[in-house]
């Protein structure tokens, strides 16, 4: 698995501001970034770094209302945190931040 360094997206300086070079201020940290060899191969790397921002910022992608509602619920209890998202040749890869917010992993589902 691969480990690419890259800050997790800016934070804002006061409450209510939203930083620049962000669409949205993270929810929660992403830890450690990760990716699978087969999803570092096969995805585009804009489209997985702009869905690990819309993850970080809790846009859960193409999760189901369960999923949602799921990760909302685990924002707060300290769960892991799945999205789902597509790149721009349509493959299907899912984002996933551990429990205890140590590390985040890009991946296929066949990777799972």
């Amino acid at each position: 698995m691969a480990h690419h360094e890259r800050k997790n997206p800016p934070q804002a300086t006061r409450p209510g501001d939203t930083p620049p070079d962000s669409p949205e201020t993270p929810r929660f940290p992403l830890g450690r970034l990760l990716i699978t060899p087969n999803a570092e191969q096969r995805l585009n790397p804009d489209d997985v770094h702009t869905c690990i921002d819309r993850h970080a910022a809790g846009d859960w992608g193409d999760c189901g209302p369960a999923d949602r509602d799921e990760n909302d619920r685990s924002l707060v209890r300290q769960r892991r945190i799945l999205s789902v998202y597509r790149d721009r040749r349509g493959t299907k890869f899912w984002v996933i931040t551990e429990a205890d917010r140590s590390a985040t992993t890009v991946l296929l589902p066949d990777d799972y």
